[in-house]
């Protein structure tokens, strides 16, 4: 089933000039960038994203990271997107992910770790939603 996802290339991989390389991991593995774009997030705007979370002892952390430089988000499309995303963003903690995924090329820790990708449809739903409106989504 084709499906839609969210991803966001981390302040720390944006600080490494990897974008180009994280987004190319995405398309080499057979998914399609629909919509893009670089942006600051504000504390109060990281807050929003991660309110699922706040009552999580990182969440405080997450929030001053997330909102310390400039994000590329994108939304990416494909056959079991949010699955196959998942797959190539590989293990939360750099550490332990599978080789050639884009947290071990380009993450640096479990807080550090270069990108993000929703979980399930209705995560990636909400989360397209809170960067993206419809105008700004590419249709096939």
């Amino acid at each position: 089933m084709t499906e839609r996802t969210l991803s966001i290339v981390k302040p720390d991989a944006v600080a490494k000039n990897a974008v180009g390389g994280v987004l190319s991991v995405f398309e080499k593995g057979g998914l399609r960038i629909v919509a893009s774009k670089m942006i600051r997030l504000t504390r109060a705007q990281a807050e929003g994203f991660y309110a699922v979370h706040r009552e999580r002892p990182f969440f405080g952390t997450l929030c001053d990271f997330m909102s310390e430089g400039p994000i590329v988000v994108s939304v990416l499309e494909g056959e079991g997107a949010i699955a196959r995303h998942r797959d190539l963003l590989g293990a939360t903690d750099p550490a332990k992910a599978a080789d050639a995924t884009v947290r071990k090329l380009y993450g640096t820790n479990i807080e550090r770790n270069a990108a993000h990708g929703s979980d399930g449809p209705e995560t990636a739903l909400f989360e397209i939603g809170y960067f993206f409106n419809a105008l700004e989504l590419h249709q096939r």
